[in-house]
């Protein structure tokens, strides 16, 4: 237990938060903590203890010290111990996290409402995929609320794994379903999604096994959110309307705040506020080598904090991006290669080393912003998508798994900002797709739409916006709510 200063703190609303343990969930569950906090709330923020010790050994011993009303606690997740400074398997995750982690969070909630120099818990808000947060707030009376840190069509989607089994498609009866077209069937009965095929829904759907672990999680998890007092989306509603108005007629209590980052920029500046829960060390070369390059002259790829490629398509990337002759910045983080592999190629490396950086990780909301950065060359993650969106940046997709194949369809079409490599990549795709996005008529079309977009986030999170309204009925209706 980190020391609480109490400092007239007794008497303010008391929100716990708890993050689904991965990076891509600390960062919106970080963003809204700190917005909640700016307006009076103290905050719990509840990490696993094994990504704590990753936060530790990124920012420092001192890192969580010093936050007035804002303070940090930890739940075990029952996982076996793993590699400490690589992402945990995400199926392992959602095997335990639903059996081993109500019982912790119980005990933390109990200690912290004993505690005379904190306020009692006044409600939960927890990651979507963490709803045993559902029956601990309960259990105190209090309001729970999910905050689904993914895309909306991407909840939508997931909501839809029982009719997937009802009408026979999942699971698929045997393998040829990869090779056969059967992804390609179009899939016209989801509420608010249209143009949608198989192989754009979340990427669990794809297997033959009738148990497997994370298609069941990520439905169970996704039905769960609706018995939350409300659900959060960090999302506009111009970006995804159809889909959202879908969800809203099944679940009227959403509120679309996104994107946070942006609504984030309206809170005053502190050493809260400029806190990153980053479980890698940010490389600040990133910025300083931008710099020096010349405006929309780079490309920008990274495949998130999940991602892993196999050896032959990371040097098909490197070749499609040495091939292009355009300078890039490629975070190639130190897990992201599964198996065995012989890194680089000298010849690559030598080849590029005037107009190509490599770094392990960077502060990617400063550089997708950056003049000089053109294109985004990503996996789809959600929080990727929004930053892109903030920047006016578009993209070239490579999804890997769960909604990233969804975020992807949207984006190469609904949305108009980007263009996707065929899942074996090959070194001439990447660079046909560099040269069209940097220099092509679909490219300077995708720059405008984003830019296009970037504006429609702008007035969204601007005062009288939607999402800055949304946010403030949050709390009023619901964070408030009989206080």
């Amino acid at each position: 237990m980190l020391k609480m200063d109490p400092k007239n703190t007794t008497r303010k609303p008391h929100v716990v938060c708890v993050s689904f343990p991965a990076q891509g969930h600390l960062i919106p569950m970080m963003q809204l903590a700190k917005l909640l906090h700016s307006k009076g709330f103290c905050i719990t923020f509840v990490n696993t203890e094994f990504n704590h010790r990753r936060l530790v050994r990124s920012k420092g011993e001192d890192w969580a010290k010093g936050f007035d009303g804002f303070w940090f606690e930890t739940i075990s997740d029952g996982l076996p111990p793993s590699n400490p400074d690589a992402t945990q398997n995400p199926t392992l995750l959602s095997y335990h996290l639903p059996k081993h982690c109500l019982a912790p969070f119980r005990r933390l909630l109990a200690k912290l409402n004993s505690l005379p120099e904190v306020p009692p818990v006044t409600c939960i808000i927890s990651d979507g995929l963490m709803s045993f947060a559902l029956k601990a707030a309960e259990e105190l009376g209090i309001p729970e609320i999910q905050f689904w840190t993914a895309s909306a069509c991407g909840f939508m989607a997931y909501l839809q794994h029982a009719e997937l089994i009802q009408r026979g498609i999942f699971p698929f009866k045997d393998e040829n379903f990869m090779s056969d077209g059967t992804l390609d069937t179009p899939v016209d009965w989801i509420p608010g999604m249209k143009n949608i095929r198989l192989k754009d829904l979340p990427s669990f759907i794809r297997t033959t096994d009738p148990n497997h672990i994370m298609f069941h999680f990520q439905g169970k998890e996704a039905q769960n959110c609706l018995k939350a007092s409300a659900i959060i989306f960090n999302t506009f509603d111009a970006f995804e309307h159809e889909v959202l108005e879908a969800i809203a007629s099944k679940f009227p209590h959403i509120y679309t705040i996104g994107p946070l980052s942006l609504l984030s920029s309206f809170t005053p500046k502190s050493q809260l506020t400029s806190f990153r829960p980053n479980l890698w060390v940010d490389d600040s070369a990133c910025l300083e080598w931008l710099d020096q390059r010349a405006p929309n002259s780079v490309i920008y790829a990274n495949y998130g904090s999940v991602t892993v490629v196999s050896d032959q398509h990371l040097k098909e990337f490197a070749w499609g991006l040495a091939n292009s002759q355009y300078s890039f910045l490629w975070i190639v983080r130190p897990d992201v290669v599964m198996g065995d592999s012989t890194g680089l190629p000298e010849e690559f490396l030598e080849e590029t080393k005037d107009r190509g950086l490599l770094a392990s990780w960077c502060p990617q909301e400063q550089v997708l912003s950056h003049p000089s950065v053109a294109v985004f060359l990503t996996h789809c993650g959600w929080n990727s998508m929004m930053e892109t969106i903030c920047a006016g940046v578009p993209v070239i997709c490579w999804p890997f798994f769960a909604e990233q194949q969804t975020n992807c369809r949207y984006a190469c079409t609904e949305w108009g900002i980007g263009m996707e490599v065929n899942h074996d990549v090959k070194r001439h795709d990447i660079e046909a797709l560099v040269k069209e996005m940097m220099e092509g008529g679909k490219g300077k079309q995708m720059k405008k739409t984003a830019m296009e977009w970037k504006k429609k986030a702008e007035e969204a999170t601007g005062v009288g916006g939607s999402s800055y309204n949304n946010f403030d009925r949050l709390i009023k209706e619901v964070l408030h709510h009989g206080s």
